[in-house]
């Protein structure tokens, strides 16, 4: 779709994936043993026509350069569209001036060259299908001045905590934005995601400047209820919120059935990522492997209950590991016992011999860790 510049924004201050964030910016972190997170924002995008994409960061990163590239694996096509990564300035003399507001505004020129006449902006740790080009349509037919997406939830007691919430005036307009803090079953969860035309996105970035330093795009959207119209976008499929780490083992343990992947993985609408070529997994006659979703490339031996693998991970005999989550080249040594634990990339676990998280506080194994 030609008219709408797609922004994937960076997240929250109150997203907090401990770990796993301190080797990777958030939206390259690992998920269902091959993707990245912001794979699910970015087929969201590709799959809604959209090819001139801005993927803005806190920080820059290796990770992210990497993974994205070009963006081909994202069917954008150098001739017709970009894919644009903007890091944020990492000269701040404090992190709290690094938000969102402040990438916009480095970039300001960027954003007012292009030639599309609406933006849509999404930051890449909710997980859901979506076609944006409905989205636009639903907003161009109300006539709004900004369409905010959400969810509504009557699991909020339990999911989607510490995330906005959209409360709504008998018009239907958002008069007020709110904090889940678990009180209530039903909410409407925002999923931070805009459509708005892109002369009214500049027009917001350069109030919030003037402002104040610290004001967000969340900040100054929230200052437009009461002089703009803005409204909702319900969203009837399934969202995952990966905002912290045990809601990141909590999905990722929740989604590797096959009933429950297809809420998230349809035929008709595929996640796009970067591929990777490696061997079949190998099973010795010691293994023993129950509900898990395993990557190609490993080498099982023990037994593997529960849990999602990413490329390449050995567990040996003897070894016990339920409820885990095992990024991609670690390794589980002879008769190691893991329950609810989190082992990131190229880590060793093989003198200790038994590690217990739980699964609201799930145990962490650092990257290249050695215990």
């Amino acid at each position: 779709m030609d008219k709408i510049l797609g922004i994937v924004n960076f997240e929250s201050d109150e997203v907090n994936i401990a770990g796993l964030s301190d080797y990777r910016t958030i939206n390259t972190i690992s998920f269902m043993g091959r993707y990245r997170l912001i794979d699910f924002v970015l087929s969201n995008m590709s799959n809604s026509g959209i090819e001139n994409i801005q993927v803005y960061t806190k920080k820059s990163s290796r990770s992210i350069f990497e993974h994205i590239g070009r963006g081909s694996q994202y069917n954008i096509n150098p001739k017709r569209g970009k894919l644009s990564i903007l890091p944020a300035d990492s000269n701040y003399s404090n992190d709290v001036y690094n938000h969102d507001i402040g990438c916009f505004t480095q970039y300001l020129k960027m954003i007012k060259d292009s030639p599309m006449s609406y933006v849509v902006i999404a930051p890449s740790y909710f997980v859901y299908n979506i076609d944006f080009a409905q989205v636009l349509k639903h907003h161009m037919e109300e006539k709004n001045d900004i369409t905010m997406i959400y969810k509504n939830s009557d699991s909020a007691k339990n999911y989607y905590l510490g995330c906005d919430t959209l409360i709504f005036d008998e018009t239907g307009r958002v008069e007020k934005i709110e904090k889940n803090l678990g009180k209530f079953k039903k909410r409407n969860i925002s999923l931070e995601a805009y459509v708005m035309s892109k002369n009214y996105f500049v027009e917001l970035i350069e109030k919030a400047a003037e402002m104040s330093e610290l004001y967000t795009l969340r900040d100054i959207i929230e200052d437009q209820f009461t002089v703009a119209k803005v409204c909702g976008y319900s969203l009837k499929s399934e969202v995952c919120c990966i905002n912290s780490l045990s809601a990141y083992l909590r999905t990722s343990l929740d989604l590797k059935n096959a009933e429950n992947i297809s809420v998230i993985f349809k035929n008709n609408w595929p996640i796009l990522t970067r591929t990777s070529d490696s061997a079949p997994t190998h099973y010795t006659e010691s293994a023993y492997v129950k509900s898990s979703l395993i990557s190609n490339g490993c080498y099982i031996e023990g037994e593997v209950e529960n849990c999602v693998i990413g490329r390449n991970v050995v567990v040996k005999k003897g070894a016990v590991v339920k409820n885990c989550v095992l990024l991609a080249d670690s390794y589980i040594g002879e008769n190691a016992k893991l329950e609810n634990v989190i082992v990131d990339k190229e880590a060793i676990v093989n003198h200790v011999k038994k590690l217990n998280g739980q699964i609201d506080a799930p145990l962490y194994v650092k990257k290249f860790g050695r215990i």
